[in-house]
């Protein structure tokens, strides 16, 4: 274990996240402070009786007398009072980071590293259930799930780890035998004042020292900066690991592998994270047996691109996880409608460009019902055919009263849902809840 006995650690944020980071403390009997800017953080009523804690904001003091500092995701390193401490001298760094110290020391332990817009838990969890399904002692964590500090508490060969932009900002040790990037568009503008590149750049980070890089053909910022010799791609007609021209089936190597038909999972963008994470495996030497096996038996996570209810001939779709323009686009390339779609977009867009999203708005069969903090701003996109509502309840119900069969209604926000929703599992729990009422007594 990395010691980090005498140093005066100061951790920013609670949560599950920030609980991980006091308890792998503790264990070497180093008694960190904290801070939440929240005024009643989750996990405070779990905190140890030996810490001292500062709620409701940063303290100026405390920042600068560390010497070292584990900051939350959330918490943005331009924050004037820790760019502060930074000028000081004083070192920033994340759970992710202790993470990877710990793993370098060890032998034989592997790091799967995954990011991008969308489709990284899905990605994420896939892998790990390949993996497992191996009989390979594996661990699943970092933006989802577990902490990955809580990961070093189980015997693992293989850890996997979903990794956010926020996250890769503060690491600097990560070593991946596999790392990815799925894909780049837009999101959290709101903490890159200087744009997409801004963000590319945080995303770049996860491919430092990997081994292997796995990229997608058809999106170039994936591609690492750094020269790198092991490269695989994927990407949906051209790459390593590709669909075939009827999209009936996935490619590896020129190889036909697997019946798109046979998977629980559909979608263009659903056949792209298979095809990521096929290539991940294979680089981990996992045989095509359990892989394949996995792959055509996953059936993909609540909340993204999920049926959740067909009823008279209609089909209601719940994406809720589409936060972000990018991964709505994904929705919008994959779903078959061969009647009217009825599209719900809305919530809080993080400052994103919405304009990407107007080549797929222009089919005649399509109905817009936009809600939420920035309706106004996405019913500019074809103001023809949008109704705005203020809350998703209400689009529900309007839209209750429209379908027939062979309609699509597909939430796909592409935004937030912070200023409506305590986050987007409600948001879709909501609409599941909806769906559900206004079929309610339908034959």
């Amino acid at each position: 274990m990395v010691s980090y006995q005498g140093k005066n650690v100061l951790i920013i944020g609670l949560g599950i996240t920030g609980l991980s980071c006091v308890d792998y403390f503790l264990a070497q009997n180093v008694i960190p402070k904290v801070i939440d800017t929240r005024l009643s953080p989750t996990g405070l009523d779990q905190l140890d009786k030996r810490i001292v804690y500062h709620l409701g904001g940063l303290k100026a003091d405390w920042l600068l007398e560390a010497d070292l500092i584990i900051a939350s995701p959330g918490i943005a390193i331009s924050t004037p009072e820790l760019q502060k401490a930074a000028e000081k001298g004083i070192e920033i760094i994340g759970d992710i980071e202790l993470f990877c110290r710990e793993v370098n020391q060890q032998t034989n332990k592997k790091i799967v590293a995954i990011t991008g817009a969308n489709g990284k838990t899905t990605v994420t969890t896939l892998v790990g259930e390949i993996i497992k399904s191996a009989g390979i002692k594996v661990g699943v964590g970092g933006n989802i799930g577990q902490p990955a500090l809580t990961l070093l508490k189980q015997d693992c060969d293989i850890y996997v780890l979903e990794l956010s932009s926020f996250q890769l900002e503060t690491t600097t040790s990560l070593s991946a035998t596999v790392a990815t990037i799925l894909n780049i568009s837009e999101d959290h503008m709101d903490r890159y004042p200087h744009g997409l590149m801004q963000y590319v750049e945080a995303k770049q980070r996860i491919y430092h020292n990997a081994k292997c890089c796995v990229i997608n053909y058809d999106d170039k910022l994936t591609m690492p900066e750094n020269n790198h010799t092991d490269i695989l791609s994927f990407g949906l007609a051209q790459g390593d690991y590709h669909l075939n021209s009827q999209y009936d089936y996935l490619i590896a190597k020129e190889q036909p592998v697997l019946a798109t038909n046979m998977m629980k999972l559909t979608g263009c963008h659903n056949y792209l994270n298979a095809l990521a994470a096929l290539a991940i495996v294979d680089r981990l030497m996992i045989s095509r047996k359990f892989s394949l096996a996995t792959i055509a038996e996953f059936q993909g996570l609540p909340h993204r691109f999920e049926l959740v209810l067909e009823k008279n001939g209609v089909k209601w779709i719940n994406d809720s996880k589409a936060t972000n323009v990018g991964s709505t686009e994904s929705a919008l390339k994959s779903v078959v409608c061969k009647g009217k779609l009825f599209l719900l977009l809305g919530g809080d867009g993080k400052s994103a460009d919405f304009s990407p999203l107007v080549p797929y708005l222009q089919s005649s069969n399509l109905e817009i019902f936009c809600f939420g903090r920035d309706r106004s701003l996405l019913a500019k996109l074809v103001p023809n055919i949008t109704t705005m509502t203020e809350t998703l309840a209400e689009a529900m119900q309007i839209i209750a009263q429209k379908v027939v069969s062979d309609d699509v209604v597909l939430l796909s926000p592409a935004c937030a849902s912070l200023d409506q929703f305590k986050n987007y599992i409600e948001r879709g729990e909501q609409f599941v809840k909806l769906a559900k009422q206004v079929t309610k007594g339908n034959a």
